[in-house]
Protein backbone atom coordinates (compact mmCIF):
# COMPACT_ATOMS: atom_id res chain seq x y z
CA UNK A 1 0.00 0.00 0.00
CA UNK A 2 1.12 3.04 -0.91
CA UNK A 3 1.10 5.96 1.26
CA UNK A 4 1.05 9.63 0.69
CA UNK A 5 1.41 12.11 3.83
CA UNK A 6 0.47 15.84 3.78
CA UNK A 7 2.12 17.48 6.57
CA UNK A 8 2.44 21.25 7.44
CA UNK A 9 4.53 21.44 11.11
CA UNK A 10 7.41 19.36 12.31
CA UNK A 11 6.81 15.97 11.05
CA UNK A 12 6.44 13.97 14.69
CA UNK A 13 3.63 11.61 13.91
CA UNK A 14 5.52 11.41 10.29
CA UNK A 15 8.37 10.07 11.98
CA UNK A 16 6.59 8.17 13.79
CA UNK A 17 5.33 5.96 10.97
CA UNK A 18 9.08 6.33 9.01
CA UNK A 19 10.28 4.51 12.05
CA UNK A 20 7.83 1.96 12.33
CA UNK A 21 8.52 1.08 8.30
CA UNK A 22 12.16 0.81 9.24
CA UNK A 23 11.15 -1.54 12.12
CA UNK A 24 9.50 -3.44 9.92
CA UNK A 25 5.86 -3.01 11.86
CA UNK A 26 3.70 -2.01 8.83
CA UNK A 27 4.63 -4.83 7.05
CA UNK A 28 2.98 -8.89 7.25
CA UNK A 29 2.55 -12.02 5.26
CA UNK A 30 1.28 -10.59 2.08
CA UNK A 31 1.02 -6.73 2.93
CA UNK A 32 2.96 -3.73 3.24
CA UNK A 33 2.66 0.52 3.84
CA UNK A 34 5.30 2.50 2.32
CA UNK A 35 5.41 5.83 2.75
CA UNK A 36 5.75 7.12 -1.17
CA UNK A 37 5.99 10.34 -0.80
CA UNK A 38 5.20 13.27 1.97
CA UNK A 39 3.65 16.90 0.43
CA UNK A 40 3.13 20.49 2.38
CA UNK A 41 1.95 23.78 1.76
CA UNK A 42 5.23 24.56 3.99
CA UNK A 43 8.03 24.09 1.85
CA UNK A 44 10.71 24.00 4.11
CA UNK A 45 8.56 22.63 6.92
CA UNK A 46 9.88 19.87 9.80
CA UNK A 47 7.67 17.35 8.13
CA UNK A 48 9.45 17.88 4.95
CA UNK A 49 12.62 17.66 6.10
CA UNK A 50 12.22 14.51 8.00
CA UNK A 51 11.11 12.96 4.98
CA UNK A 52 14.43 14.14 3.17
CA UNK A 53 16.71 12.98 5.34
CA UNK A 54 15.78 9.34 5.00
CA UNK A 55 15.31 9.92 0.69
CA UNK A 56 11.44 9.79 1.05
CA UNK A 57 10.12 12.02 -2.06
CA UNK A 58 8.90 15.53 -1.27
CA UNK A 59 6.63 17.88 -2.78
CA UNK A 60 5.36 21.37 -1.44
CA UNK A 61 2.12 23.46 -3.05
CA UNK A 62 1.78 26.65 -1.26
CA UNK A 63 -0.97 28.28 -0.89
CA UNK A 64 -0.21 32.42 -0.40
CA UNK A 65 -2.25 34.07 2.53
CA UNK A 66 -5.28 35.79 2.20
CA UNK A 67 -6.16 33.52 -0.75
CA UNK A 68 -9.29 34.40 -2.86
CA UNK A 69 -11.90 31.42 -2.62
CA UNK A 70 -11.19 30.89 -6.27
CA UNK A 71 -7.60 30.76 -5.90
CA UNK A 72 -8.28 28.39 -2.93
CA UNK A 73 -10.59 26.03 -4.96
CA UNK A 74 -7.09 25.85 -7.44
CA UNK A 75 -4.97 25.01 -4.82
CA UNK A 76 -6.80 22.24 -3.81
CA UNK A 77 -7.14 20.35 -7.22
CA UNK A 78 -3.54 21.65 -7.45
CA UNK A 79 -2.71 19.45 -4.31
CA UNK A 80 -4.31 16.40 -5.16
CA UNK A 81 -2.37 16.36 -8.89
CA UNK A 82 0.86 16.91 -7.15
CA UNK A 83 -0.12 14.06 -4.67
CA UNK A 84 -2.14 11.45 -7.79
CA UNK A 85 1.76 11.48 -9.42
CA UNK A 86 2.94 9.31 -6.67
CA UNK A 87 0.18 6.95 -7.22
CA UNK A 88 -0.95 6.78 -3.62
CA UNK A 89 -3.59 3.91 -2.44
CA UNK A 90 -4.07 6.09 0.64
CA UNK A 91 -3.44 9.60 1.77
CA UNK A 92 -2.80 10.60 5.77
CA UNK A 93 -3.55 14.29 6.68
CA UNK A 94 -0.94 14.54 9.96
CA UNK A 95 -0.56 17.93 11.12
CA UNK A 96 -1.68 19.40 8.03
CA UNK A 97 -2.62 22.93 8.47
CA UNK A 98 -5.35 23.76 5.73
CA UNK A 99 -8.72 22.40 5.53
CA UNK A 100 -9.42 20.48 2.29
CA UNK A 101 -12.02 20.58 0.15
CA UNK A 102 -14.66 17.88 -1.26
CA UNK A 103 -13.24 18.55 -4.66
CA UNK A 104 -9.82 17.37 -3.21
CA UNK A 105 -11.20 14.37 -1.66
CA UNK A 106 -13.42 13.56 -5.20
CA UNK A 107 -10.24 14.51 -7.50
CA UNK A 108 -7.31 12.72 -5.15
CA UNK A 109 -9.07 9.53 -5.78
CA UNK A 110 -8.47 7.50 -2.69
CA UNK A 111 -8.91 7.18 0.92
CA UNK A 112 -7.70 9.92 3.40
CA UNK A 113 -7.19 9.56 6.85
CA UNK A 114 -6.50 12.20 9.58
CA UNK A 115 -6.11 11.82 13.08
CA UNK A 116 -7.26 14.07 16.06
CA UNK A 117 -6.32 14.59 19.50
CA UNK A 118 -10.13 13.72 21.14
CA UNK A 119 -12.52 11.17 20.96
CA UNK A 120 -14.64 12.28 18.57
CA UNK A 121 -18.00 13.23 18.15
CA UNK A 122 -16.46 15.32 20.72
CA UNK A 123 -14.79 18.10 20.38
CA UNK A 124 -14.02 18.37 16.50
CA UNK A 125 -12.47 21.23 14.99
CA UNK A 126 -9.26 22.83 15.49
CA UNK A 127 -9.14 23.20 19.75
CA UNK A 128 -9.71 19.58 20.50
CA UNK A 129 -7.38 19.42 23.49
CA UNK A 130 -8.45 22.80 24.94
CA UNK A 131 -12.14 22.01 24.85
CA UNK A 132 -11.86 18.87 26.20
CA UNK A 133 -10.55 20.74 29.32
CA UNK A 134 -12.60 23.58 29.15
CA UNK A 135 -15.43 20.97 29.53
CA UNK A 136 -13.77 19.46 32.67
CA UNK A 137 -13.74 15.76 30.87
CA UNK A 138 -12.24 13.32 32.80
CA UNK A 139 -11.42 10.82 29.96
CA UNK A 140 -10.21 12.01 26.21
CA UNK A 141 -7.93 10.89 24.25
CA UNK A 142 -7.72 10.48 20.32
CA UNK A 143 -9.22 9.25 16.93
CA UNK A 144 -7.63 8.20 13.39
CA UNK A 145 -11.08 8.84 11.57
CA UNK A 146 -11.59 8.77 7.40
CA UNK A 147 -11.84 12.38 5.78
CA UNK A 148 -15.26 13.43 4.65
CA UNK A 149 -16.58 16.49 3.42
CA UNK A 150 -17.51 17.65 7.03
CA UNK A 151 -14.83 18.71 10.06
CA UNK A 152 -13.96 15.54 11.74
CA UNK A 153 -17.11 13.86 10.92
CA UNK A 154 -15.82 10.88 8.72
CA UNK A 155 -16.08 7.23 10.12
CA UNK A 156 -14.05 6.17 12.72
CA UNK A 157 -11.17 3.73 12.42
CA UNK A 158 -9.55 3.98 16.05
CA UNK A 159 -9.85 5.57 19.33
CA UNK A 160 -7.48 5.37 22.63
CA UNK A 161 -8.27 7.01 25.37
CA UNK A 162 -6.29 9.44 27.93
CA UNK A 163 -7.20 9.87 31.26
CA UNK A 164 -6.88 13.96 32.28
CA UNK A 165 -5.53 14.99 35.12
CA UNK A 166 -6.00 17.49 38.03
CA UNK A 167 -3.33 19.28 37.23
CA UNK A 168 -3.16 19.42 33.30
CA UNK A 169 -3.24 22.32 31.32
CA UNK A 170 -3.40 22.69 27.30
CA UNK A 171 0.31 21.58 26.60
CA UNK A 172 0.66 18.54 29.34
CA UNK A 173 -2.48 17.00 27.53
CA UNK A 174 -1.70 17.08 25.04
CA UNK A 175 1.69 15.92 25.26
CA UNK A 176 0.34 12.58 26.43
CA UNK A 177 -2.74 12.77 24.09
CA UNK A 178 0.42 12.81 21.27
CA UNK A 179 2.23 9.22 22.51
CA UNK A 180 -0.87 7.64 22.10
CA UNK A 181 -1.77 9.31 18.89
CA UNK A 182 1.43 7.98 17.16
CA UNK A 183 0.96 4.52 18.18
CA UNK A 184 -2.82 4.50 17.22
CA UNK A 185 -1.83 5.90 13.92
CA UNK A 186 0.90 3.53 13.37
CA UNK A 187 -1.63 0.29 14.36
CA UNK A 188 -4.12 1.84 12.33
CA UNK A 189 -1.70 1.63 9.47
CA UNK A 190 -0.83 -1.59 9.98
CA UNK A 191 -4.56 -2.39 10.14
CA UNK A 192 -5.68 -1.16 6.71
CA UNK A 193 -2.89 -2.90 5.00
CA UNK A 194 -3.72 -6.15 6.68
CA UNK A 195 -6.87 -5.98 6.14
CA UNK A 196 -8.35 -5.98 9.63
CA UNK A 197 -9.64 -1.94 9.76
CA UNK A 198 -11.91 -1.40 6.89
CA UNK A 199 -12.13 1.92 4.69
CA UNK A 200 -15.63 3.71 3.07
CA UNK A 201 -15.18 3.98 -0.72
Amino acid sequence: MRLVVLVSGSGTNLQAIINAEAAGELAGDGWSVEIAAVGSNVPDCGGIQRAQKVGILTFAVPLERGATPNRRAAWNLQLAAAARTHRPDLLLISGFNRILSAEFLTAVGVPVINHHPSLLPSFPGNHGVRDALAHGVKVTGCTVHQVDPGVDTGPILAQAAVEVRADDDVSSLHERIKVQERRLLVETLAGIGAGTVALSG
